[in-house]
């Protein structure tokens, strides 16, 4: 039997099942790693003078402060405030912070802790990468939805990172205000439903693009989007119009990510695809936008005025640049203090606020 004529089977000794992403949590509980607790990321600097210190014994309230060393979109300051909740002292303890998505300058202090030094000075390296990356994350995805002038932007960038810090990043993704993330552990995290849909291993592996879809509408809940995926076997303006034929008012949209090898997706392919799905009767439904998207790309099609549904952002978001942070003591036993080059005493911004 010819396989693209072939009704869809699962493959043998496999149920077929049906599959919906986890419902958002009501609180973001963020995982802290045991590696993390005991100090196993840490820079060793930080654990050889702790050791000494206390031999020493010195151990007195000091406030650490943590400064963006740039300009960006402030995030990781949830997970900072839980992580920092497990190791400081119940009592004698105090965090400031800025709030998760503010817009931060070189020089502000977005966290300040106050408590023995030795509760939580191992902890520095780890504050500075949660707000770090988070950030970096979060300013990039902040680029692209400002590029998009209105049309919604989703972060699709797990795939250019380690697992451990998928989830993580789609949630900084959707504070620097993307509609959502790919991930379920993202969706759980920012209250966001994770969003997509077909994948071109699912397509291929069906042998043709609308029998892929018949499956995908066959199994999966009525509450998952009918999206169908557009550019795996023949021209994506025809593979859309025959979908969209089948499927009639129950296709949501169709989303398309012709590789660079075939030109990639350009404002003229949409407006194509959109003239088409018109003319066909099918104005309902919405084009979605993947592949090596950019804010420079993205506003190629703002400017043309491609009629795009949503973009969804991979590799700019995964592969942003940390936005570094400087952990400083300034205050130690009550005394301003600080290294040369750097303000003795703690800043007096009057965003801070307490937030354990």
């Amino acid at each position: 039997m010819d396989s693209v004529a072939a009704p869809f089977r699962p493959a043998p000794g496999h149920q077929a099942h049906t599959f919906s992403a986890p419902a958002p949590a009501s609180s973001k509980e963020f995982e802290i790693s045991r590696s993390v607790l005991i100090g196993d990321t840490a820079d060793i600097f930080l654990h050889r003078a702790l050791a000494v210190l206390r031999s020493e014994n010195v151990n007195p309230e000091v406030a650490m402060e943590f400064t963006a060393e740039g300009n960006g979109v402030l995030c990781g300051v949830t997970e900072a405030r839980q992580f920092l909740s497990r190791v400081l002292p119940e009592t004698g303890r105090e965090v400031y912070a800025l709030e998760e998505g503010a817009h931060i300058a070189r020089g502000d202090t977005a966290l300040r802790i106050r408590g023995p030094y030795a509760s939580f000075g191992l902890y520095e390296t780890a504050v500075n990468g949660i707000l770090s990356s988070c950030s970096g994350w979060a300013t990039a995805a902040r680029e692209c939805v400002d590029a998009a002038a209105g049309t919604p932007v989703i972060s699709f960038g797990a795939r250019h990172v380690h697992p451990n810090v998928a989830g993580y990043m789609d949630y900084a993704a959707v504070v620097g205000k993307c509609a959502a993330g790919s991930t379920p552990l993202g969706g759980r995290l920012s209250g966001h439903n994770a969003s997509g849909s077909m994948s071109h291993s699912m397509v291929l592996l069906s042998g043709d693009t609308l029998r892929a879809m018949m499956a995908f509408d066959h199994h999966m809940p009525p509450e998952v989007p009918r999206v169908a995926l557009v550019d795996t076997f023949r021209d994506e303006a025809e593979e859309a119009v025959e979908v969209a034929k089948a499927f009639k008012d129950r296709l949501r949209g169709v989303r398309v990510e012709t590789p660079e090898e075939r030109g990639g997706v350009t404002p003229g392919l949409v407006w194509e695809m959109r003239a088409r799905l018109d003319q066909a009767g099918f104005p309902h439904v919405d084009i979605y936008v993947g592949g090596e998207i950019t804010p420079d790309r993205i506003r190629q099609f703002v400017e043309a005025r491609a009629p795009v549904a949503a973009f969804a952002v991979g590799r700019h978001i995964a592969a942003a640049s940390p936005l570094g942070f400087t952990a400083e003591i300034k205050e130690v036993g009550g005394k301003a203090i600080a290294r040369r080059g750097r303000i003795p005493g703690t800043s007096h911004d009057p965003r801070l606020v307490r937030v354990l």
